[in-house]
């Protein structure tokens, strides 16, 4: 249904993408392509990232909620891969991780969309309901979601498959009133709720 399926964050770099995924939580993909573009024009390098103060940077991010947070993040973000990475972000889910603001999903995130490698499935919202109602996972932990994910995904497919999931998400399968009718998956969906 989706054989073109990719990362709606719009970036030119892995830095962008990081940047981008973790002005993501809890804001839309769409918001967060309204700030990058201003946001990178006004930083555009991690080492710019790392000299802002957070308080300023919440200023310039404000509209994709939580900025205070995602602010200190952000720099924390910036200052690490500048001071131990070489201004690079990491090619490993192990490095990544060690990153202020890159917990599993950010970092499988950039690993797989920028770097094209499989280091697990991204876990977002739309994942989570889609594999639930599809009977591929019984959890509701990103964790162990992922997990079972990674279990019965071929691996070749695991990048590909969560930007299918998430655009299935926002197509057909929402979260209030899932479009049931139009969907081709309807006949391997077990979940309770489905329309008709």
């Amino acid at each position: 249904m989706y054989p073109d399926a990719r990362c709606a964050l719009e970036h030119r770099s892995p830095w962008e993408l990081l940047v981008a995924t973790i002005l993501s939580a809890q804001c839309t993909d769409k918001r967060v392509n309204l700030v990058t573009p201003g946001l990178f024009a006004k930083y555009p390098t991690p080492r710019d990232f790392a000299s802002v103060r957070p308080e300023v940077l919440a200023n310039d991010i404000r509209s994709t909620g939580f900025f205070n947070n995602k602010a200190k993040s952000i720099v924390g973000a910036a200052k690490k891969v500048v001071s131990e990475f070489s201004g690079q972000v990491p090619r490993t889910l192990e490095e990544l991780l060690t990153i202020p603001g890159a917990a599993r999903k950010t970092a499988n995130v950039v690993l797989g969309t920028a770097y094209g490698i499989a280091s697990g499935v991204v876990v977002d919202t739309h994942v989570q309901r889609i594999t639930r109602r599809l009977d591929l996972t019984r959890n509701t932990d990103p964790v162990k979601i992922e997990r079972d994910l990674m279990q019965v995904i071929p691996k070749e497919k695991w990048i590909l498959f969560s930007h299918q999931t998430i655009l299935h998400g926002r197509a057909l399968c929402v979260a209030r009133n899932p479009r049931c009718a139009q969907c081709l998956l309807s006949s391997l969906c077990y979940a309770p709720d489905k329309t008709a």
